[in-house]
């Protein structure tokens, strides 16, 4: 005999209630099964229905009247909050919170590669409100219905019921605030009390006095000692200064055959005249590429969160530029997009570029994506740069190229190799397609720098601004071809792996360096090459030719806390002691020897980084 009263399971199924928790009960494994490598079945319940069922409660207690409408409303919203989870970690690797919406400005620009990230089986999230949508206003019988709903649950019951999921929600907060990695801490808190953390109980920390922060500190911190006869001391005086930063760039194309093929013959051919830096990697952060000229320009590290063109883009900061400009040099940085895209115009400011060359110099002719080509770029370039150099005066020039961008997809006239038939329709085939592209502009770059001059009085440092291929958004297929490529799975190290070169026509000639290093490391590496002290300046990055040993804290694509040391990456859980090491190139965790020393000096790193620019003047 049934203990439950007749008719229980139709009454059930008339309420809102049980009907939006059932939903949302299914998005949040959805989005569970995207973002943790979670076993247990029955965390993602404990944790987010908890603050589902928190949002019920209010609706039940304060509504009578459109109850019906208020269920659908705040379904909508945390469906948003669900989608906007998984297509922000499918690129990024990491969980996202309000600060991004500083971004929603910018989606616009990067459309093609919003809608490349989307699989048609996350749109399954939004069916339900579509199909209750067309019957809330369409449906004779939801008239009815939310007659039948309407009127307050008892609010004593409701109360209690709040009071209760209120104590879960904060039990399952609580413990576990300070937490390191962001995965680990929104898995344990449960994503929707994470992000509700982050707006309440975010906060700055106390930053370190500006006296505690020198040059000899940071030196400490990382390791390293004043070098005093420096190796390659001066070897570019008086040189230009060309640094040219690739888009989506990574180490793994370089030396890349298929089919008998070069991917880019350009570069492979620069080595055998340059310093080639193959343990580089990337250090950028929410802003990407405009993340990478703030590093490079400036040798700090990113700020915790947000572009560092958005959040610093209003200080005075110590810069490249403003170092050759006391040496008498014309400054100048290069970009076919618009200025105002990612703030550039304050970041450029900031850094203090005597001129900035956007979209209104290189016009509206061949335009791809986000502005004219890599062609275009070059060609207007190497004309200006030949201009410069006439006037007698040295230049350093910072050039951005932007075509080969995610998604990677070029018009048809701009592809000119035939990968083998399992690259094509794949979003790796498309990938190496654009970079082969970007390689070939690259050469017609040089040769107008031979021609004119330029290149022969020049330094010039290439790199690559940010992983091509987020391992997080990557489908079957295109792992398995990474994994042809590369011998073995593709990593975390490979995907952070871009290439360094570096060449002084005439000095040169092909050295591998071993060195590890990073974005910031190369404003001081060509402040040695050009014979500027950086003495009682303060910068985080080093110079590559004069030491050995390097410590390289991340903060996007790998959770906060994570490192790269000359042996290993390195990823914390909660913190040091549930971390897990992987040496350089593999994919699986390795019982490594990344100290607790490493993990709190490179943590301290970014907080004299951050200390010290939010200390700093503003410009004017």
């Amino acid at each position: 005999m049934s203990v439950l009263p007749r008719g229980f399971f139709d009454r059930l199924w008339t309420k809102p209630f049980f009907i939006f928790s059932c939903i949302m009960i299914f998005k949040i494994y959805l989005t569970w099964f995207v973002l943790f490598n979670e076993s247990s079945p029955w965390k993602p319940l404990v944790t987010d229905i908890i603050s589902v069922w928190l949002l019920f409660c209010l609706i039940e207690y304060f509504t009578a009247r459109r109850k019906l409408l208020l269920y659908m409303i705040v379904n909508l919203l945390l469906t948003t909050v669900f989608f906007a989870a998984i297509m922000y970690y499918k690129y990024y690797g990491v969980i996202v919170t309000y600060h991004a919406l500083r971004q929603v400005n910018q989606v616009g620009e990067v459309k093609d590669s919003v809608f490349s990230l989307i699989d048609p089986q996350y749109m399954l999230i939004f069916i339900d409100i579509i199909v209750l949508s067309i019957w809330f206003f369409a449906g004779k019988s939801m008239k009815h219905w939310r007659k039948r709903i309407a009127g307050k649950a008892s609010r004593k019951v409701v109360a209690a019921a709040f009071l209760v999921l209120l104590t879960f929600c904060f039990a399952n907060i609580w413990p576990h605030r300070a937490s390191m990695n962001e995965l680990t801490q929104a898995s344990n808190m449960g994503l929707l009390n994470y992000e509700a953390y982050m707006i309440l109980g975010d906060k700055k920390e106390e930053p370190e006095p500006m006296q505690a922060i020198t040059a000899e500190a940071i030196r400490e911190l990382k390791g390293n000692a004043v070098v005093d006869d420096p190796q390659m001391w001066g070897a570019a005086e008086g040189r230009n200064l060309i640094i040219i930063q690739m888009e989506a760039f990574q180490r793994l194309l370089l030396g890349l055959e298929l089919d008998g093929k070069e991917v880019t013959p350009v570069m492979n051919a620069l080595l055998g005249e340059s310093l080639f830096f193959p343990h580089f990697y990337q250090q950028v952060g929410q802003g990407n590429t405009s993340d990478a000229e703030y590093v490079v320009n400036t040798s700090f590290y990113i700020p915790p969160r947000g572009a560092a063109s958005q959040i610093y883009g209003g200080k005075a900061l110590p810069s490249l530029p403003k170092l050759l400009q006391e040496s008498g040099y014309f400054t100048g940085t290069f970009h076919t997009n618009d200025v105002k895209f990612w703030s550039r115009n304050e970041l450029y400011q900031a850094i203090g570029f005597d001129r900035y060359y956007d979209k209104e110099f290189f016009g509206s002719d061949d335009i791809v994506s986000f502005g004219p080509s890599d062609e275009v770029l070059y060609r207007r370039t190497a004309e200006e740069l030949g201009r410069l150099q006439a006037e007698g005066k040295p230049f350093y020039s910072h050039v951005i190229a932007m075509t080969a961008h995610h998604p990677f997809k070029l018009p048809e006239d701009k592809i000119s190799i035939e990968l083998p038939d399992e690259y094509h329709n794949t979003f790796l085939g498309d990938y190496l397609t654009a970079q082969h592209y970007a390689d070939k502009a690259l050469g017609q770059f040089i040769d107008a720098l031979k021609q004119n001059g330029v290149w022969d009085n020049s330094l010039i440092m290439i790199y690559g601004d940010h992983l091509g291929l987020p391992m997080y958004s990557l489908d079957p297929t295109d792992k398995k071809l990474l994994e042809q490529i590369l011998g073995r799975e593709y990593s975390y190290s490979d995907m952070l792996n871009i290439p360094l070169v570096a060449t002084i026509p005439g000095v040169t000639e092909q050295v591998v360096m071993p060195h590890t290093g990073g974005q910031i490391d190369i404003f001081p590496t060509a402040a040695n090459l050009l014979g500027l002290s950086m003495q009682d300046r303060i910068f985080f990055g080093q110079d590559l030719l004069n030491h050995t040993s390097n410590l390289l804290p991340q903060r996007y694509y790998l959770p906060s806390g994570s490192l790269i040391t000359d042996q290993a990456v390195f990823v914390p859980g909660s913190g040091y002691e549930d971390g897990e090491v992987y040496s350089l190139g593999d994919s699986e965790p390795v019982d490594g020897d990344v100290t607790v020393d490493e993990y709190e000096r490179a943590l301290q790193l970014l907080k004299f980084s951050d200390s010290y620019i939010d200390q700093l003047e503003a410009h004017n």
